[in-house]
This record gives C-alpha cells, structure tokens and sequence, in this order.
C-alpha cells in the first residue's frame, strides 16, 4: 500500500510538525495506544457472519495493529515497535493452521481470510523493507518469512481462492482479488499476482454498472450504505497496489469504472439518485478509507468532495468496522504520487 518514498514523505511531515500530517497520524497513534497484542494465538479460528466472535477481533484486530505499529515505527525508528510487529506475525504465523465457522454462512471463513490477509502483508512489507531514517532496520529474518508465506498461503489455498465459490459477484469477489494482489506482490508470486488482477477485472462490471450504481451491494441481501464501500475500498487497494507496480489497469478498467461507483457514491451523497430499496444507514457516514487512496488517483471534484467528508473515530476506523486496513488519511491524503 505504501512505499519508501511515501514513508519517508509522510513520516518527514510529521516530524516536522505539519499540522495536518500530524493530525492524520494522531489516529495512528490512538489505535495503537488504545489497543495491545492480543496474545490469542490459535490453531483455529472461529468467525461467523454478521458478528464478530471474539476469535475474529483478536484475529483481524491484531492484523491493523501490526499495521498501525508499523506505520508508527516507519516514523519514529523506535525498535520496540517494529519488535511488537514481528510478536504479533510471528505468534499468528506460528500458530495459525484454519478457521471454525459458526452462524448460518458456512463461507464465511472464505471473506475473512481475504480481508485479514493484506493487511497482515500490509505490516510485513514495512517490517521486512524499510529502514527509517536512523537506519535501524526491524530485522526481519529468512526464518520469519518463510513462516510468514506459509501462513498467508494457508488462507490463499484453503480460503481465499475459495471466495468466488458462492458466486456472489460483489464484495467477497473483489476481497479475493485484492488478497491475491497482496499476497503475491509479498510472494514474489506473477501467477498469484496476475490470478487476482483477473478476479478484480472480472468483477468490476459486474458489482458496478455502467452508470455507477451498484444496487447489488446496497440492495438486496444487505439494504445498507456500508457493502458498496466495502467494493469501493477493495477495488481502490487493490488499483493502488499495482500502480505501485507501475500497473495503473485497474483505475481504468471497464472506462474508469471504479471513477464512476465514486461518482454515484457522490450523487448518494448529494440525494441526486435513489437506489430502489430503503437501505440502513447515511451514505455521507462513515466513509470508508478507500476514498483516501482513489482520490490520490483521480483528483476529481466528486472525489476531493468525498474525501474531504472522511472521519473516521477515535481510532481511525470508518465506525469501529475492522474489515480493511486504514490511516489513509495520514499514508495517502496529498501525499505526492507519479501515478
């Protein structure tokens, strides 16, 4: 999601005292310090649909905490953080062979494994890459890796290559891609890579039409202004970290159909189109992170209007929801791109 140019850039604004950057990384810093290692290692995971079970907030919570040390490391070069990092890597790593599912969706492992995963690649690509400015790396061993990879293919193998099997055709599709993407690009794996290029391609005319609803996710089965956010940000991930790639495709696929779901997404916001169903909730909150990261792309008024709408909680979550990694608005929000 990020690399050693943005790292450097933002973690220099920081530290410089920019207002802004330093506000941004303010939740950083709450998420980290409202929240500890879980310490709940497991063999086996228990998720279900609809809630989250303890197992799945230790779980995809230690995920963003990774992250959010990460990113908190890559500031300020203190050793503990990139070492609380590998802790938590590590004990999932080492501990972690499947999920449970209870509830009424019998899939439901399938979606989680694809929303944790990158944002556990997420944390590892710093840890394993970068150096902060005093030149301390985290130390990242060939041992660690391996685990690590065999972890993540765990979920990609029995999980995440599954997503697609309810043939749901929306949310669950684009997670599977965007943690294919991940995961390969960690892996140094073409054919993962390329496999989830495919499955986001795949999907994208499908879950939004050509004049940017997407009454699948709004309607229907979840009546809410969440799901269609969960594509949006999936989609805007995984556009992001192929253009980091140098692969902009994504962003322009099927005529820049990402760009046109934002600008329905802003035509909700505005009460200038209804979708045909009563959903729950407010499409101008929360916003997902996504926006963040699309904005940075298209620089659109519809997009800087969206972005500019983003509040996240205390913690910098979109309303406490675990399911996408965040803190966009301190790693993405004007912070200068060549693509």
């Amino acid at each position: 999601m990020n690399t050693k140019e943005t790292l450097d850039y933002i973690a220099q604004q920081a530290n410089s005292g920019d207002a802004n950057r330093l506000a941004a990384y303010q939740y950083v810093l709450n998420y980290c310090n409202n929240h500890s290692p879980s310490g709940q290692y497991k063999a086996t995971v228990n998720v279900a649909g609809g809630v989250s079970t303890p197992d799945e907030a230790a779980f995809k919570g230690d995920a963003l905490l990774s992250y959010a040390l990460a990113l908190r490391w890559a500031k300020t070069g203190t050793g503990s953080y990139a070492t609380t990092v590998k802790q938590i890597l590590d004990g999932w790593a080492n501990a972690f062979r499947g999920f449970s599912v209870s509830g009424s969706n019998p899939y439901q492992a399938y979606l989680e494994a694809s929303w944790a995963a990158p944002t556990f690649v997420a944390a590892a690509e710093i840890i394993k890459y970068y150096v902060p400015a005093n030149g301390q790396g985290a130390g990242w061993t060939s041992a660690e890796n391996t685990q690590f990879c065999t972890f993540l293919n765990r979920m990609k193998d029995n999980y995440i290559n599954h997503a697609t099997d309810p043939e749901y055709n929306n949310n669950w599709n684009v997670s599977e891609g965007w943690a294919k993407i991940a995961i390969g690009i960690f892996e140094d794996s073409q054919t993962v890579y390329q496999n989830g290029i495919t499955v986001i391609k795949n999907v994208l005319p499908i879950v939004i039409a050509s004049d940017g609803s997407m009454d699948g996710e709004i309607c229907g089965y979840h009546n809410d202004y969440v799901h269609f956010q969960y594509t949006l940000t999936g989609l805007s991930y995984a556009a992001n970290t192929c253009g980091i790639q140098g692969d902009l495709s994504i962003y322009s696929a099927s005529n820049s159909r990402l760009l046109t779901g934002y600008n329905y997404h802003y035509k909700l916001m505005h009460g200038t189109v209804s979708p045909p169903c009563s959903p729950r909730g407010n499409p101008s909150n929360p916003i997902w992170p996504g926006i963040n990261v699309a904005d940075r792309h298209y620089n659109t008024a519809e997009t800087n209007y969206i972005a500019n709408h983003y509040v996240p909680d205390t913690n910098g979550l979109p309303g406490g929801d675990v399911g996408f990694l965040c803190w966009t608005n301190y790693t993405h929000h004007n912070v200068p791109t060549n693509f």
